[in-house]
């Protein structure tokens, strides 16, 4: 079955700089995939490419087996998107930002105020129809957009950051609603990068840097495949490094601390307590954020 986006050899460049470099990938009908990576990793181009927005240099791009290059309107009739920043109409109240966006789909606006009745529900913010935007705060705002994206009852949705810098029940909650669209069988793409947020969300996500694709599979198997199963933490030390390296165990510095990742965490744990001077070792479950940190590495990014 052909997915819902299908890309082969994509490429995109601003002059003599390449943002995304031959990439390849298929979202398939009623998935949620992730793309991850460093801020100027390629994400954000790539996702404008798939809503028609910027135009690929080279390489296949079909959305809905269409070309975004030759049928854009097409194409956004069937997409919403929820845009990094937030640009609501500070003009308009919440309802008033939804009616007027619908305006763009050809809604009727009988059934226009139906289904902006039922996204404020959606998005928990029925009490706030009259309220002005200024008076949001920042995850009503972000909830808003996202109830605005689904204005045209979209098959794809598209999401660049869709909770950045919201408190922890403004992005559960927002978790929940996208989880409730995918289970009534909308596709969803997006780039975050809370990687919790990646790892609780997609079923399947690619890593990017410099442009191009590092691995790409389900959190749960880029975690084992990655990094295993658990991460044991010491203080780093010379005394630590030398035994370490005695017992031929692999290991990477990180500061003042020292990881190693393992399958088998209790009988090295063990091996480490009988044979290093160890003044603190720690032993926790491996995560998506220690397979990001391994391939595109802990230096800051501008």
């Amino acid at each position: 079955m052909p997915g819902i986006i299908e890309a082969d050899d994509l490429t995109k460049t601003y002059n003599d700089m390449v943002a995304v470099s031959h990439i390849r990938f298929c979202v398939k009908k009623g998935e949620i995939f992730g793309f991850l990576g460093p801020n100027g990793a390629g994400k954000t181009t790539t996702m404008r490419m798939i809503e028609c927005v910027s135009p690929r240099t080279s390489g296949v791009l079909r959305v809905f087996g269409m070309d975004p290059d030759k049928n854009p309107a097409e194409i956004k009739q069937r997409i919403g998107v929820v845009p990094q920043e937030t640009n609501l109409d500070p003009d308009f109240t919440c309802s008033g930002n939804l009616l007027t966006y619908a305006r763009y789909f050809d809604i009727p606006p009988e059934e226009a105020e139906k289904r902006v009745e039922n996204l404020l529900e959606f998005v928990a913010l029925t009490e706030k129809r009259t309220t002005a935007i200024d008076k949001l705060s920042g995850g009503m705002k972000r909830r808003l957009i996202l109830a605005r994206a689904l204005i045209n009852n979209p098959d794809l949705l598209v999401l660049d950051e869709p909770t950045i810098g919201l408190d922890p029940q403004a992005r559960h909650l927002i978790w929940e609603r996208l989880r409730h669209l995918r289970s009534q069988g909308n596709t969803i793409v997006l780039t975050t990068h809370y990687l919790d947020e990646a790892a609780r969300l997609c079923d399947r996500l690619v890593i990017m840097d410099h442009g191009t694709f590092l691995v790409e599979g389900t959190p749960t198997d880029l975690v084992r495949d990655q990094v295993g199963s658990e991460i044991i933490e010491m203080d780093n030390s010379p005394e630590v490094i030398a035994c370490l390296a005695e017992l031929g165990v692999t290991y990477e510095t990180f500061g003042d601390q020292v990881q190693v990742a393992t399958i088998a965490s209790r009988e090295l744990t063990k091996t480490l307590l009988d044979r290093c001077r160890l003044s603190r070792i720690n032993v926790r479950a491996a995560t998506l954020e220690d397979v990001f940190l391994k391939l595109t590495g802990r230096t800051l990014r501008e």
